[in-house]
């Protein structure tokens, strides 16, 4: 039998939904939450995506502000930037848009964002509040990992989770939350040895690697839960035929865009998984719904309001 396929796009929707509400009853106590979004230069990828947050806030009520210094930038006048966003009021969470070009100091400019205002959650005093359990900021991308799961009744207290890729971005906060979650957590590498073995003593495998289609059949136990991270875009046509031979609506779009989306997850994980997020349309749309989470959680979290998780079905 097929896996299930986990919808983010629908799961997203659900979350928007429940923020908008939240937008609203700020806004009848006199507060609309603000985001700060840094894009420096012009990389059509990191424009795209800020597009995408900027509608969200749209969408949802949250105030927005796009600020695009140009790619000559310095590290000195993007960390004055960033400290003027840190001392205004009415921004609640600043996203700096990676990756930053060559000459700035990208770490230097992370670690100067306000952790109350921090809503990728990469801060080191994020981390550290995630690794105690403590209330921050979680980094959007695995929170959003975090809603698939529990919103589609996955059981996860108990279970032997895989986190395959150690990212400070994705794989360890992925982890640290699963752990709270009462999992039994392991994560591999690309020095884990024989790493297919480890994958398949997994009930819940989360693949966030950055590698099209490495998790094969041979990491996968039969009926596993499968979640993939992973976003990588395919032009070579042997490559698309090696992945998606036989399907004739993924062939029809290629040969149409001359290029295609995968995850981290061959297609043929399907058939033995119980589980599994497609891609595009499963983690994906989960990052953008989280960060609006945040903004609004960061904005209640700085004056003092009881944050309202997001509600389970």
């Amino acid at each position: 039998m097929p896996a299930t396929i986990l919808d983010g796009t629908k799961i997203a929707q659900e979350i928007r939904v429940e923020i908008a509400a939240e937008v609203r009853d700020l806004a009848a106590e006199g507060l609309r939450p603000g985001l700060a979004v840094v894009l420096v230069g012009h990389n059509p990828a990191s424009e795209i995506y800020v597009r995408g947050k900027v509608k969200a806030c749209e969408e949802i009520g949250i105030s927005s502000e796009k600020l695009d210094p140009p790619e000559s930038v310095t590290t000195a006048e993007l960390l004055s930037l960033v400290e003027h966003l840190n001392r205004r009021d009415d921004i609640d969470g600043i996203l700096v848009q990676l990756p930053l070009p060559p000459q700035v100091d990208a770490k230097k400019v992370l670690l100067t964002v306000d952790p109350a205002k921090d809503v990728d959650g990469f801060h080191p005093m994020n981390v550290g509040f995630l690794s105690t359990q403590r209330p921050g900021l979680v980094p959007c991308t695995p929170a959003g990992v975090m809603e698939i799961l529990k919103r589609s009744n996955i059981p996860i207290v108990g279970r032997e989770a895989v986190v395959v890729g150690r990212s400070d971005i994705v794989g360890k906060p992925a982890a640290m939350l699963l752990l709270n979650a009462n999992a039994t957590v392991t994560v591999c590498h690309s020095r884990t040895h024989d790493l297919p073995t480890v994958c398949r003593r997994a009930d819940i495998l989360i693949a966030a690697i950055g590698r099209a289609g490495m998790i094969t059949r041979e990491f996968v136990k039969q009926g596993a839960t499968v979640v993939d991270v992973g976003m990588n875009t395919i032009t070579d046509p042997r490559e698309f035929q090696r992945f998606f031979a036989g399907n004739a609506k993924r062939e029809e779009a290629f040969r149409k865009k001359g290029s295609t989306l995968i995850g981290d997850v061959h297609p043929e994980v399907a058939d033995i998984a119980g589980a599994i997020t497609p891609v595009p349309g499963g983690v994906g749309p989960l990052t953008i719904a989280m960060l609006m989470f945040n903004t609004v959680k960061a904005a209640k979290m700085r004056r003092g309001s009881n944050v309202r998780e997001p509600s389970r079905r």
